[in-house]
């Protein structure tokens, strides 16, 4: 099946010959050959592929870094020239799970791998093998396919990727075991030269040949510099074919300097498919532009184009020629990355994975303001924790370079400790045995809201190009820091005011062992209006467990009047169906809005019996002392909260010593698609299955098995009440 795959080679394919393989007695490779370049030209040579790059795994970092690319330039692939080991990432993932990663397609990418399919929204197959022997990882292998591969990856295919990265893995241990120290290499992109019109046509009647055509003819190489241009090219053009040859189409006409253009470029490289588009050579003149791609470069016919309306610019800006590709898919992939980011937790953790292995970074502090003082939210990379944390509660007027990046809102980049320690000469007595740094404000919606800082281990030049880079990615990390604190308040919140809605412990009761659990729902605020409740009365017990509409803090206030509405209601002596009616009319009376479902229940564990009433609750479920299970589908009423006059006939059942009760709300048995009756049935066999354990230990299986202890799209509650042996 096309998608994420993880494969097994099974033998070779019948219409192709085995993958080569070096004889078990080859000598390594002698020093200084070009084993990466080599190892990659041959795989993507027998595979067909059009691209790919050989990774290596950074000696004791969990770190991979591009070691050579071939195929298309290195700018293709800038936001994962270096990337941490977790990034999810076809090739983090590969050498993770040490296994084969197939992505048939550009929808299979954006399902699987967003941050990539951001970047290079392009139809494109691509495989990620390891780089792995039983003993260990040294990296990762990418190459990719134009977008007419098929949707799987064929036998013979699977076979020679595989072998390779086997054979690879096998000479760079033998380089590890001989102390050859593992280096990059020259990618596999050679420019191409810039020649006359006959040198590159071959004769110099095809040249005049090409100069007669009446619409413009150009070549563009990988990196989309003209080798060569027709005069009816540069008249349309507006640029003389002097001005023309060596640069960048996008670089040297002035009209073409937008991004949206370039994008044609790299897609229809990417993808190996025609691409085209047109553009308005100012003041009026429409051009078309059609662009045939091949792995050598591109072939580019203009000509003249009927008027179109076309919707707004691209709102971008130009940038530099050389950095701009680099710039762009940088900060898209890094934005993809931290929009999945939810508490300030994992935006210090994605911060650690994404984007200091991008930028080279060893070590991070994200730090913020709050009550002038500055506070430590998370630091990654530092082997001394305390060198960090000492800063925890520094008063924002210390002269310190985090203090004052944060309150006057400027970058400030350090290319080594020199520098540092002329302007902060504090930091003397502070080593942190670091070699350059980059402090980053981190500035949303207009104000300060912390500072990112990011460690070098070695002196590192930050030119205006990274700087660049860093100061987009600050106002990135700063909406998610925002987002995520905010997101931290209200869950604190929530869970606050659920701790203070639901009983801190459950009271000891005469005859009766009890247990509970509640989960909050793993979506939205995590507070809801489920409850329950124990009532110790003379001689008795009462349970209440309900569920109240809706996720939200008026549901859970709506909750804790309900729950103290039954207390009282118990307390004077009312029967179970008169604390239902009560409470139904007391709901009706606060003139809310929302239902709330309920199951009260009163223990004469005396007389073995208990007393039941329901309110459009589901049924609870009684666990007889011989392990046999009954759903005590009950007579009842409606919703509490609809109807005033309402009543809520009470059913007797036998509850012998022994006896267990399980009360639950609906979030534990409903999930989209499963038939209520199976869900029942379901934790019926559970609860007959798990036997005698404590009822804690009952409990938590219970909630394990059902599924719900991860992704609940509703908040659980469960009482569990026991009959003592005597």
């Amino acid at each position: 099946m096309a998608g994420v795959s993880d494969w097994q080679a099974s033998g070779p394919a019948p219409d192709a010959a085995p993958p080569d393989a070096d004889p078990p007695d080859a000598s390594p490779p002698a020093v200084g050959r070009p084993m990466l370049s080599l190892t990659l030209a041959a795989l993507m040579d027998a595979v067909h592929a059009h691209s790919g790059a050989v990774y290596l795994l950074t000696p004791d970092e969990p770190v991979l870094e591009m070691a050579v690319m071939a195929g298309l330039p290195r700018a293709f692939a800038a936001p994962w020239e270096r990337m941490g080991l977790s990034a999810p990432i076809p090739v983090a993932r590969a050498a993770r799970d040490r296994r084969l990663v197939w992505v048939s397609g550009e929808e299979e990418m954006a399902r699987h791998f967003p941050r990539i399919a951001v970047v290079l929204p392009y139809p494109f197959a691509l495989a990620a093998l390891p780089v792995a022997t039983d003993r260990a990882t040294y990296g990762a292998i990418f190459v990719t396919w134009p977008g007419s591969h098929p949707p799987e990856l064929a036998e013979w295919e699977r076979e020679h990727l595989t072998a390779a990265c086997d054979r690879l893995a096998l000479r760079l241990e033998r380089a590890v075991e001989s102390g050859r120290p593992l280096h990059s290499e020259p990618d596999l992109l050679a420019p191409a030269p810039v020649t006359t019109v006959a040198g590159t046509l071959g004769t110099v009647e095809a040249a005049r040949m090409v100069a007669r055509l009446p619409y413009g003819l150009c070549a563009l190489d990988l990196h989309g510099r003209v080798s060569f241009a027709n005069t009816a090219a540069a008249t349309l053009l507006g640029v003389p074919v002097s001005g023309l040859l060596g640069s960048q189409l996008w670089a040297c006409v002035p009209w073409l300097n937008d991004p949206v253009y370039e994008d044609r470029y790299r897609a229809a490289l990417l993808s190996q498919q025609v691409t085209s588009f047109v553009a308005l050579r100012p003041p009026s003149d429409w051009l078309s532009f059609r662009l045939y791609p091949s792995e050598s470069g591109l072939s580019v016919r203009i000509s003249r184009a009927r008027a179109v309306a076309r919707a707004g610019g691209s709102g971008l800006l130009p940038a530099e020629t050389g950095t701009r590709l680099v710039t762009i898919s940088q900060v898209l992939s890094l934005a993809g990355a931290l929009t999945e980011a939810v508490g300030v937790e994992d935006v210090v953790q994605l911060v650690a994975d994404e984007i200091a292995p991008a930028v080279g970074s060893q070590a991070l502090v994200l730090l913020a303001a709050q009550a002038g003082r500055l506070h430590v939210l998370g630091h990654r990379g530092y082997p001394d924790p305390h060198i960090v944390e000492r800063f925890d509660g520094m008063p924002l007027t210390e002269p310190t370079p985090s203090a004052h990046s944060l309150t006057s809102g400027l970058p400030a980049f350090f290319d080594t400790r020199q520098q540092l320690e002329r302007l902060y000469p504090m930091r003397h007595a502070t080593p942190d045995g670091m070699g350059a740094w980059a402090y980053l404000p981190l500035i949303a919606s207009g104000r300060p809201v912390g500072t990112c800082v990011l460690a070098y281990a070695e002196p590192h030049t930050f030119p205006a190009d990274e700087r660049a880079v860093l100061t987009s990615l600050s106002g990135l990390i700063a909406q998610a820091l925002e987002r995520a604190r905010l997101y931290d308040a209200k869950h604190r919140l929530a869970h606050g005011l659920q701790a203070a809605l639901l009983p801190h412990s459950l009271p000891a009761l005469p005859g009766v062992e009890a247990a509970a659990r509640y989960l909050p729902a793993t979506q939205g605020m995590e507070i809801g209006g489920d409850f329950y409740d124990l009532v110790p009365t003379s001689g008795m017990t009462a349970a209440v467990i309900g569920d109240v509409q809706g996720h939200n803090v008026t549901a859970a206030g709506l909750m804790g009047q309900i729950r103290t509405a039954v207390r009282a209601y118990t307390t004077v002596g009312q029967s179970p169906g008169e604390v239902m009616s009560s409470t139904n009319r007391l709901l009706i009376d606060l003139g809310s809005e929302l239902f709330a479902s309920c199951v009260y229940l009163r223990l004469d564990p005396a007389n073995d019996v208990a007393v039941m009433a329901r309110a459009g609750h589901p049924p609870p479920l009684l666990r007889r002392p011989d392990g046999n299970v009954r759903v005590l589908d009950l007579a009842g009423g409606p919703l509490l909260g609809i109807d005033a006059d309402a009543v809520y006939p009470t059913t007797e059942v036998a509850f012998p010593p022994g006896s267990l009760l399980a009360l639950y709300t609906d979030g534990l048995v409903e999930s989209p698609g499963v038939d209520i009756e199976d869900s029942l049935a379901g934790l019926a066999e559970r609860l007959s299955a798990i036997g005698d354990l404590s009822l804690d230990r009952t409990a938590d299986e219970l909630v394990e098995l059902s599924g719900t202890a991860q992704e609940r799209g509703d908040d659980v509650a469960l009482l569990l009440l026991r009959a003592r042996r005597t």
